[in-house]
């Protein structure tokens, strides 16, 4: 990791604000969002990318700057097309990447909360890795299965760690 952003994530810890919502709280607080995120994960992550950017697209930088490919995609040439394949091909990053913009802009800090359910998501994501990588070497069809519902279910709390954005905007 650069030192970038080993940067960001200490300055993160002295931010003061809070989220409106907490992560537990997401599905309680607006829960027809919650079921179109829910169900059409990438529409989300595009309009809450957009409505982070104030409506500007302009200002758009792939992942948000977040990550080695940003602004190398070409991404003011046409951003509304960037910004599609990024929540399409790069979800979890796209999700993440819009979290990390909300929460730099607003000083938002992470709770503990926060911080134990996206640990559980990056250990689920490492194991469906694990069964994976030993169903593709054993050729053990339930093992790719398993890591398939793995990754699926990490999918699903990785994506619950941005679903407050919107009640943030």
């Amino acid at each position: 990791m650069g030192s970038f952003s080993m940067d960001k994530m200490e300055a993160r810890q002295s931010y003061r604000n809070v989220w409106h919502t907490d992560l537990v709280g997401t599905m309680s607080a607006d829960l027809p969002y919650f079921c179109f995120a829910l169900w059409c994960s990438p529409c989300a992550s595009y309009l809450l990318r957009k409505r982070a950017l104030y409506g500007d697209l302009s200002r758009y930088v792939c992942c948000a700057g977040y990550m080695p490919c940003s602004g190398s995609c070409g991404e003011s040439r046409c951003p509304e097309l960037c910004l599609g394949t990024e929540v399409f091909c790069c979800f979890a990053n796209s999700v993440q990447s819009t979290r990390f913009l909300l929460q730099d802009e607003f000083n938002l800090q992470t709770t503990k909360c926060d911080n134990c359910i996206i640990g559980f998501m990056f250990c689920l994501q490492q194991v469906a890795c694990i069964f994976s990588l030993v169903a593709a070497l054993s050729g053990v069809d339930e093992l790719q299965e398993a890591s398939n519902l793995l990754s699926c279910f990490a999918n699903v709390v990785y994506c619950s760690c941005g679903s407050e954005d919107n009640n943030n905007l």
